[in-house]
C-alpha cells in the first residue's frame, strides 16, 4: 500500500481489511518519506517495497509524490491499482492513473472523463465503513449535544445555504477545517474531529447532515461521501442530499434519509427531530445496512478480483424500495 499514515487515513483502514481478508499487507508513508528524505524519497520507498516483495501493489492520490521514475521501477511486472477518493481529479491525478493504468473512483459520473484523459481502466468504487474506527460512541460530551451535526472542510460556500437554512430552525453545530473565515451567522463549533472525537459528534447530534461542496454534485449520478459511511458506521442518524441512483447504497427513510432540495432539508430535519423512536430505528437499520454491505473488506475484495462496485450488489433482504418522499420535494413529510 503506497500512500498516507496516520490512524485516521483511508489507508489505515484498507490495510485493515486486507489483513482481515488473509493476506501480508505493508503500508509505505510515502507522505512521510517525501517529507523527512527529499529527493531521496524515492529511492527509500522503492527499497521498502522491493524488501516486502509484494504480489500486489496498491496506491492513493499520495503515491506520486515517490516520483514518476521511482514508480515506474516499482510498478513494472506487477498487478496495481490506483484509488481515488476526491471529486475533482489535479494533473498529478491524472499523471498517476495513466502511470498505473487501472484506476478506481468514487464518483460514478467521471468514468468516461478518466479514460479520455488517458488512464487505460476506470472503475467505479465507493468508500465504505471501517468496523476498526467507524463503531457508536457509548456517550457524547454535553458540548457535542445538539439537533444537527455537520462535519465538513469550509473552504466550499456552496454548503452556506442549506447550513445556514436549517440552522434557522434547530441547534446546529459546525467543525472542521477551513471555517476561520466563515459567515458569522453559521454556528461554527469547533476545528477538525477525527477517531473517538468524530464517533462523540456523532453520537451528540440527533441528525448528522450532509452538503455537497460543489453545484455539479448534486446531480452526480451515484456519488457517496465518505462522511455518509462514517455517520452510518458510528451508529448515526444520516441526512444527505439526493442524487441518481443514491438508492443503490442504501434505502431512504430506512436506513438514512435523502433530501432533493434545502427546503425539503429543513422539512425533514423538523420531521425527524419530532420522531426520535422512528430516526434511532432508522439509524440502527442503516448500521446493519452498512456492515453487511458496504465495509472496505467487501470494497478491497472487489478490487483485487478486478471488479467494481456494480449498481446491483445489494441483496435480496435488502432490496432497494421507491422512495417516499412527495415529487414536490418542498412539501411537508407530514404523511410519514
Amino acid at each position: 500500500m503506497l500512500g498516507a499514515g496516520g490512524a485516521h487515513k483511508t489507508e489505515i483502514s484498507i490495510v485493515r481489511a486486507a489483513r482481515a481478508i488473509g493476506h501480508r499487507c505493508r503500508l509505505v508513508n510515502v507522505v512521510g518519506w517525501s517529507r523527512y528524505a527529499g529527493p531521496l524519497a524515492g529511492r527509500a520507498v522503492r527499497y521498502l517495497v522491493e524488501a516486502f516483495e509484494p504480489d500486489f501493489i496498491l496506491l492513493t492520490r499520495h503515491a506520486i509524490l515517490a516520483g514518476e521514475p521511482a514508480l515506474r521501477e516499482i510498478l513494472r511486472g506487477r498487478d496495481a491499482a490506483f484509488w481515488y477518493f476526491d471529486p475533482q481529479p489535479k494533473p498529478s491525478v491524472l499523471a498517476l492513473g495513466r502511470l498505473v493504468g487501472r484506476m478506481y473512483i468514487t464518483y460514478l459520473a467521471q468514468i468516461d472523463d478518466y479514460r479520455s484523459a488517458g488512464v487505460e481502466q476506470v472503475l467505479f468504487l465507493p468508500q465504505g465503513v471501517d468496523p476498526g474506527l467507524d463503531y457508536p460512541a457509548p456517550v457524547a460530551p454535553s458540548e457535542y449535544v445538539c439537533d444537527v451535526s455537520f462535519v465538513g472542510s469550509g473552504q466550499y460556500p456552496y454548503r452556506h445555504g442549506v447550513l445556514r437554512a436549517i440552522g434557522e430552525v434547530c441547534r446546529l453545530q459546525v467543525r472542521g477545517p477551513g471555517w476561520d473565515q466563515a459567515p458569522r451567522d453559521l454556528p461554527v463549533a469547533g476545528g477538525p474531529v477525527h477517531g473517538r472525537r468524530l464517533r462523540q459528534v456523532i453520537r451528540g447530534a440527533a441528525i448528522s447532515l450532509g452538503a455537497s461542496a460543489h453545484p455539479e454534485q448534486d446531480s452526480d449520478r451515484a456519488s457517496a461521501s465518505n462522511r455518509m459511511w462514517k455517520v452510518m458506521g458510528c451508529g448515526g442518524f444520516y441526512l444527505g442530499p439526493y442524487v441518481p441512483g443514491i438508492e443503490r447504497f442504501a434505502v431512504g427513510h430506512r436506513h438514512c434519509a435523502w433530501y432533493r432540495s434545502t427546503p425539503n432539508a429543513v422539512d425533514q430535519v423538523r420531521h425527524y427531530l419530532a420522531a426520535p423512536d422512528l430516526r434511532q430505528q432508522i439509524a440502527d437499520e442503516g448500521r446493519a445496512h452498512a456492515l453487511r454491505h458496504h465495509t472496505y473488506e467487501q470494497r478491497l475484495q472487489l478490487l483485487l478480483a478486478g471488479r467494481g462496485y456494480e449498481m446491483e450488489d445489494v441483496a435480496s433482504n435488502d432490496r432497494i424500495v421507491p422512495e417516499l418522499e412527495d415529487p414536490d420535494a418542498s412539501q411537508p413529510l407530514n404523511h410519514l
